[in-house]
């Protein structure tokens, strides 16, 4: 059915919680995973010219955000060795999160996306995250919605 699966993370717990389940359902297919974290792009201080920036390099910034991704994609890996998966990690830069998400799966030729959403309940029921729908008005490809219940 699903060969290549798409597993996004950004290193919450829903996001640990879906992608466990995620690796759980790949493990089901035998398909091979692809994990993402998908960082936003350096944002350049206003005013460089007049006043020095105190914040960190652009330099800084990547190898911050690339340590950052592999504390959280290195669990995943981990995950999908003992669960006997082939796994892939991408680390991505761009604003738009759900824009890289879909341009990642269509990359790593993934036939399926497999991500979470917030369980709600009363008004909140209907509201997916942002990212999330997103990502289903832009694929093109099945994706595959983990809800996650609080208690």
């Amino acid at each position: 059915m699903y060969k290549r699966i798409l597993l996004p993370t950004d290193g919450s717990e829903l996001s640990h919680a879906c992608v466990t389940a995620g690796l759980e359902f790949a493990q089901q297919l035998q398909a091979e995973v692809v994990a993402v974290y998908v960082a936003g792009n350096y944002q350049y201080p206003l005013y460089v010219d007049i006043l020095p920036p105190n914040g960190p390099t652009e330099e800084e910034y990547q190898v911050a955000m690339q340590t950052l991704a592999e504390s959280y994609l290195q669990p995943v890996r981990e995950a999908a060795a003992a669960a006997g998966l082939a796994c892939q990690q991408v680390i991505q830069f761009n604003d738009s999160t759900a824009k890289e998400i879909v341009h990642t799966a269509q990359e790593y030729a993934c036939d399926l996306i497999f991500m979470g959403s917030h369980g709600r309940s009363g008004l909140g029921q209907f509201i997916l995250g942002s990212v999330t729908t997103k990502v289903l008005s832009l694929c093109l490809i099945p994706v595959l919605v983990h809800r996650i219940k609080h208690h």
